[in-house]
């Protein structure tokens, strides 16, 4: 595509990070919403803290003790005990409470289209929480974020239309790559690694 073809040049062979617990990320996306990275990475710290399991030694150099919570354990104590809006609290009970029920299944394998609606009935997980979630937990290769300030900053750095509508017609062109385009939209020109916009757009 040759409105992306600067962008690939650039950085060829750019990949979309993943994480081996779909389920964990789906919780760091949720804390992640309307705060800053080193907010939520703070707030994942507390939650930790909170209610992940000790370990029986610790990690040597890593300083690691504790394992991130289940997702049993975030909807049953964690998610009360967090300092967060009461919206984002319920919406993190939720979403935990559905992964430990199996209303909500995160697991390799799984129908991604048919995830990413399941958590969109979930209140407090819109269309950006469940589309990030499907991008690095479950592996879509085609998920995009067409209101994402990222992708929408990235968008009009290349001279394209960047509100969500236009965002989302002119994705459609990248089928079936579109997470690989917002890599590239996210680290833009001159930029080595991909920004970290881990925000909910209402």
């Amino acid at each position: 595509d040759p409105a992306l073809a600067l962008l690939v040049r650039r950085s060829p062979g750019r990949r979309v990070p993943g994480s081996v617990d779909a389920a964990e990320l789906a919780v760091r996306a949720v804390l992640g919403q309307q705060v800053s990275v080193s907010g939520a990475r703070a707030l994942a710290g507390r939650l930790v803290d909170l209610c992940g399991e000790s370990l029986s030694e610790p990690l040597a150099g890593d300083g690691l003790t504790r394992l991130f919570p289940e997702p049993g354990a975030i909807a049953e104590t964690g998610a009360a005990r967090l300092p967060m809006p009461q919206a984002r609290r319920e919406a993190l009970r939720a979403l935990a409470r559905a992964v430990a029920t199996g209303e909500a299944v995160l697991d390799p394998g799984v129908d991604r289209e048919e995830a990413r609606e399941r958590l969109m009935t979930l209140k407090g997980i819109g269309p950006w929480t469940a589309s990030y979630i499907a991008m690095r937990g479950l592996g879509d290769p085609d998920a995009f974020l067409p209101a994402d300030l990222g992708v929408r900053r990235g968008l009009a750095r290349l001279g394209l239309a960047d509100d969500p509508a236009s965002a989302a017609a002119i994705s459609e062109r990248w089928r079936p790559w579109r997470s690989y385009a917002v890599q590239h939209l996210w680290a833009g020109p001159g930029d080595g690694g991909a920004r970290d916009t881990n925000r909910e757009r209402w």
